[in-house]
């Protein structure tokens, strides 16, 4: 490994070291802080008992007021019972903390969303299906995350049919959204049509196998997609897949026209793009590979925390955009660009699910945040710092919620926008006031 290289691995290895001695110092990363007035003892009167008894009977009378009251309008349950934690596989719910604490804190400072990281001393499909059910009636929206597959498919189709508010699984449905927006983008740059291009997808978990059916629905062809498993590609003899996973079934299926049989390197043959969200590397994915790829190659490795190949060894191999899934590198494909705006959106909306075709919106509007004119190979997707972005994610999500006619209130465009905008200013602005005044302690 060259100097320079090393350096690179030193500096990606750096925010693991940092979080290890922050989390210590602040002992977790969100709190609880009141959102309304008290200005004495006696304002506790109109907040609790015995004011807030007149409002209990009126929700009682019509439930549809708990969203007018109370803070369920804003407020989203993390769920997790930590069995894919990140790169990390089944860690438990304790281990889970950390991250879905983390989720919270995105959700709050990037769409203004409170969030509530709730880990489950259970394993169980039935049972994390009927403690959410059970949950529900507190929130205006469940996001299921780090849950293995393959229950986490019954589990989010269930809690989406059974349940009155929207439910969603962002390790699906969040990464898929982002990824077809970096895809979009990165076609523009190499200059091809996605229902022209070949795809191959290393790893078929719960996250690719949703980009799949994403990308498929924005234009993909399905024959032109070549997935690989741990034990090689996907194609209609692997019936050791048949009984144990329908969703992957159904892939081997609806794929890889032309019968591909082999593992990563044979998938990757004269492919155009490479998504893979697989085994965290280095070394999953080879240099030599990529130069088997098609002209001007794309190539996402967004494993977590660490990419299948470096990003520079993937630039040196020819190709012609790179992204990986860490925010120290160019091109972050991270779902923290997607979920917290759609989620702002559809709360907004007061929608009751959320559609695939709301996520493809989502996709096509995160991408047109960076004009064609200022995408490059370096930047295929804005970055969190513009609050915009989640602004106008929101109201496109809510915008089409309205269209497909699943939402409660109907709003704007501008409307949306203009809301949305605001509620996350106000966010940003409570945790910049807060360091300014030392009461978020700075180390």
């Amino acid at each position: 490994m060259s100097k320079q290289n090393d350096k690179l691995v030193k500096a990606a290895n750096k925010p693991a070291e940092l979080s290890r001695k922050l989390h210590p110092f602040y002992r977790g990363k969100i709190e609880i802080v009141p959102k309304c007035r008290v200005k004495s003892m006696d304002d506790f009167a109109i907040w609790y008992s015995p004011g807030v008894a007149a409002v209990c009977s009126d929700i009682y009378k019509n439930p549809e007021l708990v969203y007018e009251f109370t803070n369920k309008w804003n407020s989203v349950a993390v769920v997790s019972d930590g069995t894919r934690v990140l790169g990390l596989g089944d860690i438990g719910a304790k281990a889970a903390m950390p991250v879905m604490e983390g989720k919270a804190l995105l959700f709050k400072y990037l769409g203004g969303v409170d969030a509530y990281p709730i880990c489950l001393d259970t394993k169980d499909e039935n049972k994390i299906i009927e403690t959410v059910k059970l949950l529900h009636p507190s929130f205006g929206g469940i996001n299921l995350e780090d849950i293995s597959q393959p229950k986490c498919f019954p589990i989010l189709q269930t809690l989406r049919k059974e349940c009155a508010i929207p439910v969603w699984h962002d390790d699906q449905q969040g990464t898929a959204l982002v990824t077809l927006a970096g895809l979009i983008n990165a076609l523009k740059v190499v200059g091809k049509k996605a229902s022209k291009i070949k795809v191959a997808m290393v790893g078929s978990g719960a996250a690719n196998i949703c980009i799949a059916r994403l990308i498929m629905l924005y234009g993909v062809k399905p024959e032109n997609i070549i997935m690989t498993d741990s034990k090689g590609t996907l194609h209609r003899e692997r019936t050791d897949i048949k009984a144990n996973n329908p969703e992957r079934w159904k892939l081997c299926l609806e794929t890889n026209k032309g019968g591909v049989i082999g593992h990563i390197k044979e998938a990757m043959e004269n492919a155009d793009a490479l998504i893979a969200l697989s085994a965290p590397g280095p070394g999953v994915i080879e240099p030599e590979w990529i130069k088997k790829m098609a002209k001007n190659p794309i190539v996402f490795a967004c494993a977590n925390p660490t990419p299948e190949i470096w990003p520079w060894e993937a630039k040196e191999a020819g190709a012609a955009v790179v992204a990986t899934g860490r925010s120290d590198f160019p091109n972050q494909v991270n779902n923290s660009l997607g979920f917290p705006g759609l989620f702002r959106g559809v709360l907004d909306v007061r929608a009751r699910t959320i559609t695939d075709t709301m996520c493809i919106t989502a996709a096509v509007e995160l991408a047109n945040c960076i004009p064609d004119n200022k995408i490059k190979p370096g930047k295929i997707l804005p970055t969190m710092e513009n609050r915009e972005v989640f602004a106008k994610v929101a109201a496109a999500v809510g915008v089409k919620a309205v269209k497909e006619k699943i939402a409660d209130k109907k709003l704007s465009y501008d409307k949306l926008f203009s809301q949305a905008n605001e509620i996350i200013a106000r966010s940003r602005a409570i945790t910049d006031t807060m360091m300014k005044k030392k009461l978020i302690k700075n180390r």
